[in-house]
């Protein structure tokens, strides 16, 4: 255990400080569920795992409550496993390294792993709660929501009881959320084409870092550079001197601006200057168009081993025009809600596999006809340049209720303990609330959290005393929902 136990509540952090040791990147839950089971077997309450492996626990309200409505409390047991290139890590077995600077807990060099982990740990501490009046807990712990939200996709409804939701994952204090997008993901194959590399050739490694990156949802409107994008762009903009790509590789995740990508590309030993000052020139500008969003964004060229094949110049030329022309970033903007988001999507993955090169994109919309005809866009994209495109299955959205019993509630709630009534927000990401509503119709939800920064990336951190008042207005709130 770490300092992070003593952190105040205790009740709260000394979970997230045993959370830290639990491998639970996403699909890779098992060792986290069994951390709620047991104490839910150690506290002799009932709970529930579904096929997917969603656990639901139930406590019984405390004297005086017993007969008051269910109320569901419910947050993702997964977290996102992201590391700094220069950080030794194994999340499958290393434990996260807290550290604290000033105000804040984060980690050394990955992420840390507060989404959603600090709202897991505030339902464990009302598990073993005796102190909190409520009425009936169901305690929702849902599986693998980071990569698409296929826990809760897969959720059995039939074990939830209650028809009002708190969703405890949200990351900006002062506010509560009443709606998010939907979204969904495509992957686009192009087949590589390759030839032995020609007599007195070079080869050159490239590298982009230093990216900022951040939730391919939250930080879109940021206009973050996205790293697969600058690299596409300088290797297509110095590509006037014959140059074929011999590797590519860029972003992690489907639902991270990508930080961070690199390539090799081969080149007449002759044109190897010419070659490397073209890149250090397009480079020069991008990193110039984004000098506030991403100060420190670099490139480094290094002289490579000369690889026996790399792809023909035609190849190479299609491969990084079908880079440059996807689009990323915001494609429209609410028009009815000042500063929400209402479209957009994320190049978000590069990989090579089995001579072929398969992007990954992320589209996000809380309009389902917009999502619909961005994703369409995309995949006109990729069959012009030849690639075969593969829609993978979508999320929907949650439809903000203005009038809702339980957002009435928390507002009361709110400006008795914190002081003020909370900014009511839409939010441009997946929230499980859109999927939990379909599969239990009826269901009054809201979600709210602490102060948590940069989710996603190594840069996360969570303000810890917005901890401590967030776990205030939870308890207080299930003793107004208790009455």
């Amino acid at each position: 255990m770490t300092f992070v136990e003593t952190l105040e509540p205790q009740a709260l952090w000394k979970h997230f400080d045993r959370l830290l040791t639990i491998p639970r990147g996403s699909k890779e839950e098992d060792e986290a569920r069994a951390y709620v089971t047991g104490r839910a077997d150690a506290l002799g309450l009932e709970y529930d795992v579904d096929d997917t492996g969603n656990v639901v626990v139930r406590k019984g309200g405390t004297p005086g409550h017993e007969d008051a409505p269910i109320t569901i409390l419910q947050g993702h047991l997964d977290m996102v496993n992201e590391k700094n290139s220069d950080v030794e890590h194994d999340f499958s077995k290393d434990p996260i390294q807290p550290e604290r600077d000033g105000d804040y807990l984060m980690a050394k060099g990955t992420t840390l792993g507060s989404d959603n982990g600090i709202g897991v740990a505030a339902m464990l501490a009302l598990m073993e709660s005796d102190d909190v009046a409520h009425g009936p807990l169901e305690l929702l712990f849902t599986v693998d929501e980071e990569t698409g939200l296929t826990g809760a996709g897969g959720l059995d409804g039939s074990m939830l009881q209650g028809r009002r939701l708190l969703n405890l994952d949200s990351e900006e204090e002062g506010t509560v959320t009443v709606g998010c997008a939907g979204g969904g993901d495509d992957s686009l194959t192009l087949p590589l084409e390759t030839e032995a590399v020609p007599d007195g050739s070079v080869a050159l490694r490239l590298r982009v870092h230093g990216m900022r990156g951040g939730h391919s949802g939250i930080d879109i409107h940021l206009k973050r550079s996205n790293a697969v994008k600058v690299l596409g762009r300088i290797v297509h903009a110095a590509a006037a001197t014959p140059l074929r790509l011999a590797a590519f590789r860029g972003g992690n995740k489907h639902n991270a601006i990508p930080r961070e990508a690199d390539a090799v590309v081969v080149v007449p030993a002759d044109d190897r200057d010419t070659v490397a000052g073209a890149l250090d020139e397009e480079f020069a500008a991008a990193k110039a168009e984004h000098r506030t969003t991403d100060p420190d964004m670099s490139l480094s060229v290094e002289d490579a081993d000369v690889p026996d094949r790399a792809w023909t110049p035609d190849t190479t030329h299609t491969a990084f025009a079908l880079i440059e022309a996807l689009p990323h970033g915001v494609i429209m903007m609410s028009p009815d809600i000042p500063g929400l988001v209402e479209t957009s999507t994320n190049l978000a993955t590069v990989v090579m596999e089995d001579d072929a090169m398969v992007i990954g994109t992320s589209s996000r919309s809380s309009v389902a006809s917009a999502l619909t005809a961005l994703r369409r866009r995309i995949r006109a994209t990729g069959v012009l340049a030849g690639a075969e495109v593969e829609a993978h299955g979508g999320y929907p959205g949650w439809e903000p209720d203005l009038d809702s019993a339980l957002l009435a509630t928390f507002k009361e709630v709110h400006a008795r303990v914190v002081g003020s009534e909370p900014e009511v927000m839409a939010i441009h990401a997946g929230l499980e609330c859109g999927i939990i509503g379909e599969k239990v119709p009826g269901m009054d939800m809201i979600s709210f959290g602490p102060t948590i920064e940069n989710p996603h990336s190594p840069d996360e951190r969570v303000h810890i005393a917005s901890v401590e008042r967030f776990h205030d207005l939870l308890t207080t709130l299930l003793e107004e929902l208790a009455r």
